[in-house]
């Protein structure tokens, strides 16, 4: 077995070895993982947050040991709070980062970090603040930044920053936590899941007060939620069917 880390700001994870494979997934600055398969130009890999699986690029990462791969996964993560951040290598190069990214790895690759931070568990209500930090970023398949993300990839990054870990996708997601009766019954926080017509899971977002949702369609917006789904506010119309509530925290 082979270990590797992202020595870069954003790589994306495909689902195939090639450039045209879909995005799946992003890998951030810091992220360790196991490296699967390698071929000549590609790595099939396994994230040790997640276990989430695809193919990165040999370019793209630098191969590490068996034992700093044990110690990365033993180290409290730290993680960048700002938007976007920069990492100082040892030339004084400046590498810029998006928010996110695993910081407690820069001892590992010789690099220097100065920028705000989050680390540990934090009180649920601080969901919601973080949240906001995402607004009007692009919907992006796969996106896991301030500069593109999906429905899961949001949830996914809010709930790291506060000291929680969620599944990548939204399937995976809901089947956390304990499932809700009625919206009324549900926090600031808490996330809803939503189905499509074959009752897949498709799409989640965070449940705010007075029946208000933060999520990523289109951009990362809020729109009302009600015992039918999403109701677009600048539409006016339903975009979403509820599927589930769930409590995570």
């Amino acid at each position: 077995m082979q270990y590797g880390i992202c020595h870069l700001s954003i790589v994306p994870l495909r689902n195939e070895p090639q450039h045209t494979g879909e995005l799946t997934s992003q890998v951030l600055y810091g992220e360790h993982f196991k490296v699967l398969e390698r071929r000549k130009h590609w790595s099939k890999i396994r994230l040790a947050f997640d276990n989430y699986e695809g193919w990165i690029e040999n370019v793209q990462y630098q191969l590490i040991d068996e034992l700093l791969y044990e110690t990365i996964s033993k180290e409290t993560i730290v993680l960048s709070a700002d938007l976007v951040e920069f990492i100082f290598d040892q030339q004084n190069n400046l590498l810029p980062i998006p928010m996110g990214c695993n910081v407690n790895a820069i001892a590992h690759l010789q690099t220097n970090f100065e920028g705000e931070t989050k680390q540990g568990i934090l009180p649920k209500e601080a969901l919601i603040e973080t949240s906001f930090l995402y607004l009007n970023t692009p919907y992006l398949w796969g996106g896991k930044t301030p500069f593109g993300i999906d429905s899961s990839g949001l949830a996914q990054m809010v709930y790291k920053l506060n000291g929680y870990k969620l599944p990548r996708d939204a399937a995976q997601q809901a089947k956390q936590g304990e499932a809700l009766s009625f919206i009324e019954e549900s926090e600031p926080g808490d996330l809803a899941f939503f189905d499509d017509d074959e009752g897949n899971i498709v799409h989640v977002g965070i449940i705010m007060k007075d029946n208000y949702i933060i999520h990523a369609h289109g951009k990362v917006r809020i729109d009302r939620l009600d015992h039918t789904g999403i109701f677009n506010v600048d539409s006016k119309t339903h975009t979403h069917k509820l599927r589930v509530i769930k409590k995570i925290v």
